[in-house]
């Protein structure tokens, strides 16, 4: 293969000054929002708007000293289905920080006045907001922190304490945009942020949710998790050593609200669409794609795939996860102008069976009760309310717990979701699993469909459960 000459991004030679916060940087995040960013600066302007990304988590440390090392330039390689690639050099990051090393350093910045958004993708989990109730939960790490004198390095800590350093020096304060897959994470964000900042001054609370927008948005594009061989594939292709690129889909979206009163970047130059309500897009792509990946991943580690390329282009399983989104999926949506929902399923299934791409089902199963509880719970239980069955919704939750019972007993591959964890620890009874389904629990038919599809896949087989018709639970 011929070594390709990828140039560094022009503007890097000019003065750009950030604008951007962004908290999680990570693959996802470096193909997305920063790629958006970038195809501004590529336009000559924007230059206002750099990213500077700060990390939270012990894990985000390689993440920071690789881009330093690498004067924060990256590559992404976009892959198409037919095996062909196209990469170019990212830069719109200009600076990253470790919250623990340099507090201070981003409490500053975050008071900065030339600051005025703050992006996140901190996964379903890091909010600590309660889906039932809507209330923020601390965790015991939150606890500790809320308790001490010492300085806040949680996400929250630094956001509220950077919009009360703001307030206090009278600077308006900066936009909180979520780009994590939650419905309504605007909303869920700012009940974050206002409960984090009740528990140590409810006035600021009060005044946080008064004064700080939260727009909500809807993100997608498929980012598989970098391997060894994606490195020594750039090197290879390209001549360059990046020793974290960035791999990727072709297609990407992003659905934003308009709520910016501090300013924003003009996305809409470079394809974000900008919109008063994002809920009909958020609510189509969290049931619709993220409610297929997780069919896929159950269902495909039953079945012994690894990758979501064979899981898709398995007969059976295709068939099934199909059926799951045309019969109880698509009655729930809402009409989304200009997208037809139809076109639109067999688009994300076509997206999914890209070679090139390489996703795991091992990346679709991590954090897999939160995903189940944001793209297939909500359908079952407003199917369930309404009268309708949800046997294949119910069929997917089976199919998790089928897949952590394999994976703790046998060869399989692992679901790295804590809760799970511990469930399977401790019985690998599928009642059990109901503690992780306390909406599932209280609804007797739907609990009924769900062991009814657990006793068909441990006596059965997924084979068998791939064929069965759903069957109605009368009230």
């Amino acid at each position: 293969m011929d070594t390709q000459r990828l140039p560094a991004p022009e503007y890097r030679a000019r003065p750009l000054t950030p604008g951007i916060v962004h908290f999680g940087v990570g693959g996802f995040h470096r193909s997305h929002e920063a790629m958006y960013v970038h195809r501004l600066l590529q336009r000559g302007h924007g230059d206002e708007w750099a990213i500077v990304g700060v990390g939270t988590r012990p894990e985000d440390a390689r993440m920071s000293r690789v881009l330093g090392e690498q004067d924060f330039l990256y590559v992404v390689d976009t892959r198409h289905q037919d095996g062909s690639s196209a990469a170019e050099v990212v830069g719109s990051i200009i600076s990253h920080k470790m919250a623990a090393d340099a507090p201070e350093e981003v409490l500053a910045l975050l008071a900065d006045p030339q600051i005025r958004i703050v992006s996140l993708t901190i996964t379903e989990g890091g909010y600590h907001v309660d889906r039932a109730s809507g209330r923020f939960v601390p965790d015991e790490d939150l606890r500790r922190e809320l308790d001490s004198r010492g300085p806040v390095t949680s996400v929250f800590g630094m956001l509220t304490e950077g919009i009360a350093r703001r307030r206090a020096a009278g600077v308006p304060p900066f936009t909180v945009v979520s780009c994590d897959n939650i419905q309504d994470n605007g909303d869920v964000a700012r009940a974050a942020a206002v409960g984090y900042a009740g528990m140590r001054s409810p006035e600021l609370a009060a005044w946080i949710r008064d004064h700080v927008e939260f727009p909500s948005s809807m993100v997608d594009r498929i980012t598989p998790v970098t391997t060894d061989e994606d490195v020594a594939r750039v090197h290879h292709t390209y001549g360059l050593r990046d020793a974290w690129p960035v791999v990727a889909e072709p297609y990407t979206q992003w659905v934003l609200e308009d709520r910016f009163p501090a300013g924003r970047p003009r996305w809409e130059e470079v394809g974000v669409q900008m919109v008063t309500d994002v809920a009909p897009y958020e609510k189509l792509k969290l049931r619709v794609l993220n409610g297929a990946h997780q069919a896929l991943a159950y269902g495909g580690m039953l079945l012994g795939h690894t990758t979501v390329e064979e899981a898709v282009t398995d007969p059976d399983l295709r068939r099934w996860v199909g059926a799951y989104l045309n019969s109880e999926v698509v009655p729930t949506l809402d009409l989304v102008q200009g997208v037809d929902v139809a076109e639109y399923v067999e688009s994300v299934l076509t997206r999914f069976g890209n070679p090139a791409v390489g996703d795991t089902l091992e990346r679709l199963a991590t954090c897999a009760t939160d995903r189940l509880a944001l793209s297939v719970l909500p359908v079952a239980l407003e199917r369930h309310d309404a009268g309708l069955q949800a046997d294949r919704a119910m069929g997917i939750c089976a199919m998790w717990w089928a897949a952590a019972v394999r994976a703790a007993t046998r060869d399989g591959t692992p679901v790295r979701d804590p809760l799970t964890i511990d469930l399977v620890e401790r019985d690998t009874a599928p009642e059990t699993f109901l503690e992780a389904l306390p909406a599932v629990r209280a609804r007797p038919r739907l609990a009924a469909s769900y062991l009814d599809a657990c006793r068909v896949l441990l006596h059965d087989g997924i084979h068998t459960a791939l064929q069965e018709r759903p069957r109605s639970h009368p009230d």
